[in-house]
């Protein structure tokens, strides 16, 4: 039955069993009086996910209340690898690690608030954020009638003492290291990136001490000897790693694992948020790295020129889209079926040559669908495949309106 104060009857809360969303488990019971769904989404963040199904039957959650989800293949298959069959880059260098994540997540919660019959769904992100706007935008184009209850825009909770001292009161079960300690700085995580940002990251003009990355090696500890890996593409997406077929996931995290040993993939950016503010914020991308350096690389000799131009105009909006929350607006998904008609031909292999926190193309090839002729680009005796003769008229007609505009630029200064 719902509170007849809030109507709201059972919420699902976005549960990641840290400090913030037990505080909010308890203060939604508290002041919804709502019964409390969690929900925790495994996307390769890396951690134990059980503590936070124990933290959840501390705090009173019936177990049939508990949903913790690997989603870490839907999340590359659906998410992820779309996203780099756009070569999207928000600003031209973020590679959208924490953005692209969160409508998964949105998904997900709709679909047990469906499953559970809750009126609402809950998250932690704060009101100075992105994420508050990329989940509330997923649920919504999801279930239009769905609430969203965002207790950082309602509480009074706004600093981590005053949340320390609130789960004091309510015997709230705490991470030791967190509370005595714990990094000068927030991170997320998942199977594309790991971010950090705030606390000592907040000034732009610091330097990330080297202890903070936790999957690629530095550029200058990385091995003195290159490694050569070769990627195969069917429709844009890599469906193998030297030689062997691997699953969307499994893809990822082998490229993780060979950018990482070989320093690629960190970047440290100030970026300009939804919100209106400019954000510091530095990422571990050393995958996705590899990823956007390989498709462009199988695109060049599989695309038409004006298809790769008109990508290219297109991709800064559909980043845009992605770092904004519209992933589930029919912009975005229009975008996607053009992006995804022109990678019909994206097939063939990538041979990428990793060291010292760089990408390099060491060679590219498609048997079925190169529009690379040799005959025709090579700088020897082409046989007549080609009329450099042609050129001339080719640029007087390019050249035409610069012409007609410098003549008349001529009779007005004789006219002068």
């Amino acid at each position: 039955m719902a509170n007849k104060k809030t109507g709201v009857k059972k919420v699902v809360l976005a549960y990641s069993g840290g400090l913030d969303t037990s505080v909010i488990l308890k203060w939604l019971q508290d002041v919804y009086g709502a019964e409390v769904v969690t929900f925790t989404a495994d996307i390769g963040q890396g951690e134990e996910l059980e503590p936070a199904r124990r933290k959840a039957v501390q705090l009173g959650i019936r177990k049939e209340n508990i949903f913790i989800e690997d989603l870490k293949e839907e999340f590359v298959r659906d998410f992820v690898f779309p996203m780099f069959r756009a070569n999207a880059q928000y600003e031209g260098e973020y590679l959208l690690g924490t953005s692209i994540a969160r409508p998964l997540i949105a998904k997900h919660l709709v679909e047990i608030a469906k499953k559970t019959g809750a009126d609402a769904v809950s998250h932690g992100a704060t009101g100075k954020g992105n994420d508050q706007v990329r989940f509330e935008l997923g649920a919504y184009a999801l279930e239009p009638n769905i609430r969203v209850i965002a207790p950082w825009r309602e509480w009074d909770l706004l600093s981590r003492e005053k949340l320390l001292a609130y789960a004091d009161r309510h015997g709230i079960p705490v991470d030791f290291k967190k509370r005595k300690g714990g990094a000068p700085y927030s991170m997320d995580a998942n199977l594309l990136h790991i971010s950090y940002e705030g606390g000592i990251l907040e000034d732009p003009n610091f330097e990330p001490e080297e202890s903070m990355f936790r999957i690629t090696v530095s550029p200058e500890k990385a091995p003195a000897k290159p490694q050569y890996v070769e990627l195969s593409y069917e429709k844009g997406d890599i469906v193998a790693i030297d030689g062997k077929r691997l699953s969307p996931a499994r893809v990822l995290a082998k490229l993780n694992e060979l950018a990482g040993r070989n320093g690629i993939g960190r970047l440290d950016l100030v970026e300009n948020r939804y919100v209106g503010m400019k954000s510091r914020g530095v990422y571990e991308t050393p995958g996705g790295t590899i990823m956007l350096r390989a498709h462009r690389a199988i695109e060049s000799i599989t695309l038409d020129r004006e298809i790769v131009a008109l990508k290219d105009d297109l991709m800064p909006r559909y980043a845009r889209l992605v770092y904004n929350g519209y992933w589930f607006s029919p912009e975005r998904r229009l975008l996607q079926t053009l992006i995804d008609e022109s990678q019909k031909t994206v097939n063939g292999v990538v041979r990428v040559k990793l060291y010292k926190g760089t990408v390099m193309i060491a060679g590219r090839a498609s048997p079925t669908d190169s529009l690379f002729d040799t005959s025709i680009a090579t700088f020897e005796d082409d046989k007549g495949a080609y009329n450099q003769a042609d050129a001339e008229g080719f640029i007087r007609l390019n050249a035409l309106r610069m012409r007609i505009a410098a003549n008349l630029s001529r009779k007005r200064r004789r006219r002068s």
